[in-house]
């Protein structure tokens, strides 16, 4: 199973402890592009329109401060610096540890800045949205389209890929060849504060029942024990399913 979710624009890191170490962090084939994205956006950040150029408003300033000092600060785990609506829905504390351990295994963020990484990988709080476009990079999704399908296809294995992304982070990735037959987007009508929070509900019941579903109708079926779902087939070969869904 691959819970793949957004990251949150809210951010908070650990006051006290040792830098990151990129090393470490899940999917080390990412390493150069990476680099690559942190070494633009660190030039960005140190522009008097850095502001304007990340697309942020002025009053954001100390937020973009941050992404000077990424090899400085705390490293945190990202299950800590993915703040806000899903992440407080999604309930990791409160989570029993097989629930956690599976979390950790099956939920993959995409990020502006690092690609992918998992729960427990530790980085920094930094401010950088995918639909950016850096000055000598270009934009930020389509730095990340050529190098992520490499790694997020063999993190799904066999089973269903579970898009809780907004449609910002989606431009960083589609799904190739037979995992594509097995993506399904998670859809929330109303309004984005609903769809975040009810995303979260949906990866937390997935990490809490324990149950892996190979097909978008198996899924359907696992999310519909605590939610109401309808399952829509794909448009055509390579689009996703998409299952509508309503918390009761």
């Amino acid at each position: 199973m691959l819970i793949v979710l957004p990251p949150s624009e809210s951010k908070s890191n650990r006051r006290r402890g040792k830098p990151v170490d990129p090393r470490t962090w899940s999917f080390p084939e990412l390493a150069d592009t990476r680099t690559a994205v942190a070494t633009h956006l660190r030039r960005a950040s140190e522009s008097p329109t850095a502001t304007v150029d990340l697309g942020v408003s002025p009053g954001l300033v100390a937020e973009v401060a941050r992404n000077l000092t990424l090899d400085t600060a705390p490293a945190t785990p990202a299950a800590e610096v993915y703040t806000g609506v899903l992440y407080d829905a999604l309930g990791l504390d409160s989570m029993d540890a097989s629930a956690r351990r599976r979390a950790n295994q099956w939920v993959v963020i995409v990020s502006a800045l690092h690609g992918a990484v998992r729960l427990k990988d530790r980085i920094t709080a930094y401010r950088l949205s995918m639909d950016v476009n850096l000055a000598g990079l270009g934009p930020v999704a389509a730095a990340w389209r050529p190098v992520l399908d490499d790694v997020l296809v063999p993190a799904a294995g066999r089973e269903v890929v579970v898009d809780c992304r907004s449609s910002t982070y989606a431009a960083a990735w589609t799904p190739t060849g037979d995992v594509a037959d097995r993506w399904v987007q998670i859809r929330v009508p109303g309004a984005s504060h609903m769809a975040k929070h009810t995303r979260g509900l949906v990866a937390r019941h997935l990490c809490v029942s324990g149950q892996r579903a190979r097909t978008p109708e198996k899924l359907a079926a696992i999310i519909g024990e605590a939610f109401d779902v309808d399952l829509t087939p794909p448009a055509r070969r390579g689009k996703p399913s998409i299952l509508d869904v309503t918390a009761r």
